[in-house]
Parts: C-alpha cells; sequence; structure tokens
C-alpha cells in the first residue's frame, strides 16, 4: 500500500511541478488559464492540464503541505523545550529616607529614590515519558497525510473521468454534426428535384411544399447539433479551469472497428486490480489504520506521565556593595526536577475516549464496506454497457448498410417519380436513426472500455 501511496504522490507532484514552470499545449504551449486556445486537444493533453490547473486538485496539494506542517510539528513534541526569560523592574521611592531591599534572599540597606533589580534565568522541559502518546501523533499525522495524498488522488482519478466522459461526447457530436450535414444536403438536391418537377407539373404543391419542410427541418438538426457540440466543448473548458472565448477542438483520434470491438477485460481481474490501485479504495483502507491509531492514543491516557524540568537563575539589584558581574556570579542559581503524573480517576474521559475511537473505526470500516461494493458496482456498470454496445455496434453497423441502400434506392424511385414523398421521408429518418444509433453505441463501447482499462491500472485512453 505504502508503495501505492508514494507512486499517487510522485505522480501527482510531478504534474504540478511541470505545471508551475511551462504547461506544454498541443503543438506548441499550454500557456495559464487565461490563455489562447490553438491546435486540437488530445486527450491525455486534456488530461495534464486538468492536473495542473484544476482548482480542486490544487487545493488538495495545499492541504498536503498543510499536513507536512503538522508532521514536523507533532515530531517536534518529542523534544524538550528550552526558553530564556529576563525581568526587569525599577522602583521609585521620592519620600523614604531609608529602606531595606530584599532580592532573592539577599538584603541591602539604601536611601536611593530609584532602584532597579533584573532577574535572568534559563527554563528546559521534557517529556520522558507519557505513555508514548506523542509517538502515536507523530504516526497519526503521517498517516493523515497519506490519507491527503490519496484524497486528492481521488479527486484527480474524478476528474480524469469527467474529462474522458466529456472528450467521448464531444467526438460522438462532432461526427454526428458531420451525419446531420449529409442528410441536409441530400434533402437540398432533393428539394431542387422537386421544385423543378412542380414546376413541370410532374409533382403536387402540397407534396413539394413537404419535401421542402423537411429540408427546413434537416437544417435546424444541423444548427442544434453544433449547438450542443458547442456547449460540450463549452463545459471541457470549465473543467480544464480555461478562461478563453476561443473555441476549443478536439483531436479525432480516428478510431478504428478493431478499437470498439476489443476485446472486453474481464471484470474480475478489473475489480482484484482495482482493489489494490483504486485511491478511494486506498482512502478507505487508509482511515481504517488512522481509526486503529487514534484507539492506541485513547489507551494510553490510562499511563502515568514522566516529565523533566530544569533551569539556571541569577539576579542583579542597585544599592548592592558588588558590580554586575559579581552579582551575576553570586546570584547563579540551578535546579532540576522529576515529575510523576498517575491518573486516578478522570471522570470517565479516557474511557470515553476509547469507546469513541472504536465507534470511528466501526464507521471507517462500514465506509469500506461502501467503497468496495461501489466500486464493484461501477466495473460491473462497465463491463455489462461495453458489451452491449459491442453488439448494439456490431448490429447498427449492418442495419446502416441496409437503410442506406434502402435510402438509395427509395431517393432514385423518388426522381423518376415511382415513390411519394412519404416513402421519401420515411427512409431518410430511418437512415438516420439508425445512423445515431451506431455513433451511440460506437462512443458507449469506446468509453466504457477505456475506464475498464483505467480502473484495472492502465492509462486513460481511447485507443
Amino acid at each position: 500500500m505504502m508503495k501505492t501511496i508514494i507512486a499517487v504522490a510522485v505522480a501527482l507532484a510531478a504534474v504540478t511541478s511541470t505545471s508551475m514552470s511551462a504547461q506544454t499545449s498541443p503543438g506548441d504551449t499550454l500557456q495559464s488559464a487565461s490563455t489562447t486556445l490553438h491546435g486540437e486537444w488530445t486527450l491525455q493533453q486534456c488530461i495534464d492540464y486538468a492536473l495542473a490547473n484544476n482548482i480542486q486538485i490544487r487545493q488538495g496539494f495545499l492541504s498536503i503541505k498543510q499536513n507536512d506542517v503538522t508532521v514536523m510539528a507533532r515530531r517536534g513534541e518529542l523534544l524538550p523545550s528550552l526558553s530564556f526569560s529576563t525581568g526587569h523592574n525599577v522602583s521609585w521611592r521620592p519620600w523614604s529616607e531609608q529602606y531595606v531591599d530584599i532580592q532573592n534572599g539577599t538584603m541591602s540597606t539604601t536611601n536611593s529614590v530609584v532602584n532597579y533589580n533584573g532577574t535572568y534565568g534559563i527554563q528546559s522541559q521534557w517529556t520522558v515519558w507519557d505513555g508514548g502518546r506523542n509517538r502515536k501523533n507523530v504516526e497519526l499525522s503521517e498517516k493523515n497525510r497519506e490519507l491527503s495524498v490519496l484524497n486528492t488522488a481521488t479527486t484527480a482519478a474524478g476528474i480524469q473521468e469527467q474529462i474522458a466522459q466529456l472528450y467521448v461526447q464531444i467526438l460522438y457530436q462532432a461526427e454526428g454534426v458531420e451525419v446531420y450535414k449529409a442528410i441536409a444536403e441530400s434533402s437540398e438536391v432533393q428539394a431542387e428535384r422537386a421544385r423543378k418537377m412542380y414546376e413541370v407539373g410532374s409533382m403536387s404543391r402540397a407534396d413539394c411544399a413537404q419535401v421542402e419542410a423537411q429540408l427546413s427541418q434537416d437544417r435546424f438538426n444541423v444548427a442544434n447539433s453544433i449547438t450542443q457540440l458547442d456547449q460540450y466543448k463549452l463545459q471541457l473548458k470549465q473543467l480544464l479551469e480555461i478562461v478563453s472565448a476561443e473555441e476549443m477542438n478536439v483531436a479525432d483520434p480516428h478510431l478504428s472497428d478493431d478499437n470498439v470491438l476489443s476485446l472486453v477485460p474481464d471484470k474480475a481481474d478489473v475489480y482484484r486490480s482495482a482493489l489494490q490501485s483504486r485511491p478511494e479504495i486506498l482512502y478507505a483502507k487508509g482511515n481504517i489504520e488512522a481509526a486503529d491509531i487514534n484507539i492506541s492514543i485513547a489507551r494510553r491516557g490510562y499511563y502515568p506521565t514522566i516529565g523533566m524540568s530544569g533551569g539556571i537563575n541569577t539576579s542583579t539589584a542597585s544599592g548592592m556593595h558588588k558590580n554586575f558581574a559579581d552579582q551575576l556570579q553570586n546570584n547563579l542559581s540551578s535546579m532540576i526536577g522529576v515529575t510523576l503524573s498517575v491518573p486516578i480517576f478522570d471522570n470517565r474521559k479516557n474511557k470515553t475516549n476509547v469507546l469513541s475511537a472504536k465507534l470511528e473505526k466501526e464507521n471507517a470500516q462500514l465506509s469500506l464496506e461502501a467503497a468496495d461494493r461501489d466500486l464493484y458496482s461501477s466495473i460491473e456498470t462497465f463491463w455489462l454497457n461495453a458489451r452491449n454496445a459491442q453488439q448494439q455496434y456490431m448490429a447498427a453497423r449492418d442495419n446502416v448498410a441496409s437503410m442506406q441502400e434502402s435510402y438509395d434506392l427509395v431517393s432514385e424511385q423518388f426522381n423518376v417519380g415511382l415513390k411519394d414523398v412519404v416513402a421519401l421521408i420515411t427512409g431518410k429518418n430511418n437512415l438516420l436513426q439508425a445512423r445515431q444509433q451506431m455513433l451511440q453505441s460506437k462512443y458507449t463501447a469506446l468509453l466504457n472500455l477505456s475506464l475498464l482499462r483505467y480502473y484495472a491500472g492502465n492509462p486513460l485512453t481511447l485507443e
């Protein structure tokens, strides 16, 4: 588990350090979040940019640094303390002719109106043994640091999945735009043909108007699909924390049927791999380990505490018949002491702390069970979606071929007056539906296959 945590931390740190110096962009340079967009973004470039610029991930790194500070503070509590203190007092007795000044056990008689005395001391304290609570607190702070790393890694993993989903949606919508454009171009040819047939009297005005209405609908479909494509691009820009008025274009990976119909990973193998590598599972396991440390800390409240203290002190005063250096030497005193504190009755505080820590562990175990169940459910869903989408794609691909052939025949017959407008529009709609079903199954299969491989511990890619 520690190797996985370190790997996650190194990977995230590498991404962040790279982003602080220079962001690599598609074809050139990725500048800051407010930048000029150019080129086509690949999926990996989108992921790299998000890992470097996403606010949630950057906040996660701040949390890791804060935990580093806490670890240093807890380690410092194992060391003895050392401090220097000094105090200086001036007294004024304007109407006193003579008085006795007693300072640190030294008595002097003075008739001075203004008198001064000073103290100097060095003190040290050290908790020799506290039942091991301080060392356990160091262990707990180190564990919390690991959990902060895993929490950031969980956030990063979730953002990568969102990017992949939006990226695939953009590819799907972009290909859908081309489908609608092809249908609209065909409708323009048919509308022109219908107008000529109406002019020569071989088509009624009603049929010609119906063909023109279909052309208008097809043009609307093109405009609507472009609008949806722009919306998905905007969502991707927002997820990447990019502030720019320019359009963002993604690179088409030109995936073939081999990619769509590639072997679906075994869900049991993916699940076993995910249990060892997914940050949300490691985070849940880490919470149980942190709870065990808390239980140990709570139980050590029953143990006695041994402490040591020591100090060196001296003083000076006016009105003495010795100079400053002699007073420092003569008044020098030192002390060393040992204290033992044994808890006898603490109003059930230690017992309450132990019970509370045990309940926290039970809650952490339930959280692990929930994370385990959610993980398996996600993998099973990806696996089922990938298999079904592949089967649908093969059927839809054959359906598109037959619908295209049918539509071509109907179009030819319509041009010579053997088919009416209803048959033509019906054939076109069937072809459009078949193409949409093929695209949907294609990109559903690609997305779920990529997520299965990602959960198995591989890089997130569509290929």
